[in-house]
């Protein structure tokens, strides 16, 4: 039974699923817009959303947290750029397009994650 297990494993060690999911997020922000698989949307959509949240705060202490969970580019943007524009905004902050076509490989739903 998969009682209180969420997330997703994208059939990758612990490490490896951390650093991807780091590494999405950090491009997120960085370029406010990008194209992935559903599912990697759906789970990075969450994190990012917790972090700027975080930033919405405008502390020095929710600065470190964030700059110890992302890169220093990422981190500074996030903070000072992008939680800037949703001060007045509860929540909600990103939106996923899901897209018709597939990746050829392998057949994946793709879709664009983006800032609202």
């Amino acid at each position: 039974m998969k009682h209180l297990k969420k997330g997703r494993k994208f059939h990758r060690a612990r490490g490896q699923r951390r650093a991807l999911l780091k590494s999405l997020i950090a491009n997120l922000i960085i370029k406010e817009k990008i194209e992935t698989t559903e599912a990697k949307a759906k789970e990075i959509k969450s994190a990012t959303e917790k972090l700027v949240t975080l930033a919405k705060k405008q502390n020095v202490a929710s600065l470190r947290i964030i700059l110890s969970r992302l890169s220093n580019k990422a981190g500074q943007k996030l903070y000072y750029q992008i939680a800037p524009r949703y001060v007045e905004r509860k929540g909600g902050y990103l939106r996923i397009i899901k897209l018709a076509k597939v990746r050829k490989n392998d057949a994946a739903k793709m879709a664009i994650i983006e800032f609202v």
